[in-house]
């Protein structure tokens, strides 16, 4: 996984390196040129540069010297002369030297990329006005290291701020490229390597050769493969389970089975004649049927346990977490059911949670970010799938997966990366990385069907199988 660093740390690895400061940022200013070039700037551009006095804008005032070298015509816009003997110094007096035009920051003038090499993570507060009328401009932004303006822990703007199209970054990526603001203001993220060592990790990104899936053997049958129960469903819902059941298919798993009620039963039979089912309550209701669920668990690796559960008594479903000794993945109507956090740290198997914003504050009280989902996951010792975009995977390490977009904002996706979790985790993958790599596979999933028409559960299914599958014989 490719570690993610927080702004304290990235501080600190600068603050203790024994590298060459000069040789450091002359590597990052040809980084930033090299991101320039990407975008399309040569010969001829036009390109204005906003440099700090730190370090910041050292890096682009050396690249200011590389994108002279390539014909461009660029101005350096100072906020700060850097401080004598400085390495930042030297990078200015270096592109003076070569011609580069450098003056006091003034109004925004016309030109064919802004760098912003103002403060990157160094930021706090807001932007000074002769800095923030800059962030008017019409054409395109490149940031260095982060946008300013926004917060490099949080990635949360402040007042005005640089919308990049394209940021270059050294040795980490920084947390604030993941939260908040960040994804749509850094715009592509490039980092470079300069020459940096160490860093303690806030945080992982999680890559596609980061993931695994359930492997099977020419010996494997349905039950050794995985074998999944789901429970959800009521009359009006029953699509939710469905899609869960469905997904844990598509994951790998090897038994994947409905448990209905009196009221779903024949639904299912006649409407899904694919997923076989379980009636565990003569009933309509689950309300007393704890215990009945609870003897017929006892051949299921994983219980899913929430789609389209709504209403349904906290008493059953937390009797039921308490009486299950398989890996429990609690979605949805599960999750608010929920009356007390106990339930789930009593609890001696793991459990995974998968809320959306909503069933997170529910369930805690808490706004939905990222010191709250450590928070919970340390209070209850479950795997914390916080869904959105990016998804954040919290254990005893967060897990970001940035693979998929907005068009798995759509009803049912949920209930299908539920089912991929307990099918990776059936099959014999370790929990936080069964979870990490579901999210990470149902991204992908989800942005190969946005690429060619509008997601629906289904469509989502049948391409998580493709991946899984495609993933699997790698």
């Amino acid at each position: 996984m490719e570690p993610i660093l927080s702004v304290a740390e990235m501080r600190r690895v600068d603050a203790e390196t024994t590298a060459d400061i000069d040789r450091l940022m002359e590597a990052a200013g040809n980084g930033i040129a090299l991101s320039a070039a990407r975008m399309g700037i040569g010969y001829g551009s036009i390109v204005h540069i906003i440099a700090g006095k730190g370090n910041n804008g050292g890096d682009g005032y050396v690249a200011a010297r590389y994108l002279t070298r390539r014909g461009a015509t660029v101005v350096v816009h100072h906020v700060g002369v850097p401080p004598d003997d400085t390495p930042a110094k030297r990078a200015m007096t270096a592109a003076t030297s070569l011609g580069v035009r450098v003056k006091p920051i003034g109004p925004p003038e016309h030109g064919d990329l802004a760098i912003d090499a103002f403060v990157g993570t160094g930021f706090s507060g807001e932007l000074p006005r002769e800095v923030a009328q800059w962030t008017e401009i019409q054409y395109p932004v490149l940031a260095v290291d982060v946008p300013s303006g926004i917060d490099g822990d949080t990635g949360l703007a402040a007042g005005a701020v640089f919308r990049a199209e394209r940021t270059a970054t050294f040795h980490m990526y920084k947390i604030g490229h993941f939260l908040g603001d960040g994804p749509d203001l850094c715009g592509e993220v490039d980092l470079y390597d300069i020459g940096l060592e160490g860093g303690d990790p806030a945080m992982y990104r999680m890559t596609t050769a980061d993931v695994e899936v359930p492997d099977r053997q020419r010996t494997t049958h349905k039950w050794s493969a995985g074998a999944v129960a789901t429970i959800g469903g009521v009359p009006g819902l029953t699509g939710a389970a469905l899609f869960a059941a469905r997904g844990a298919i598509a994951g790998g798993a090897g038994a994947s089975v409905l448990f209905t009620t009196a009221a779903t039963s024949s639904e299912y039979a006649s409407g899904a004649p694919d997923i076989p089912q379980m009636q565990a309550s003569e009933t309509t209701s689950w309300r007393n049927h704890a215990s009945e669920v609870l003897s017929l668990l006892d051949r299921f690796d994983v219980l899913v346990m929430g789609p389209g559960l709504e209403p349904v008594a906290s008493e059953f479903v937390e009797h039921i977490l308490d009486g299950f000794d398989g890996v429990a993945v609690v979605d949805a109507g599960a999750l608010n059911a929920i009356s007390r956090l106990d339930v789930l740290a009593g609890r001696a198997a793991p459990t995974v949670l998968t809320p959306h914003g909503g069933e997170f504050k529910r369930l805690t009280g808490l706004d939905p970010d990222l010191p709250a989902a450590q928070w919970l996951a340390e209070e209850t010792g479950a795997i914390v799938v916080m869904k959105g975009n990016p998804t954040l995977v919290v254990s005893d390490v967060t897990v970001v997966s940035d693979s998929g977009g907005p068009e798995l904002a759509t009803i049912g996706t949920g209930d299908v990366l539920a089912g991929m979790i307990a099918a990776f985790v059936a099959g014999g993958v370790e929990v936080p990385i069964a979870a990490a790599s579901a999210v990470h596979l149902h991204g992908i999933a989800g942005s190969r069907i946005a690429s060619s028409g509008v997601i629906t559960p289904q469509r989502l299914i049948d391409e998580v199988a493709s991946v899984t599958t495609a993933h699997r014989t790698v």
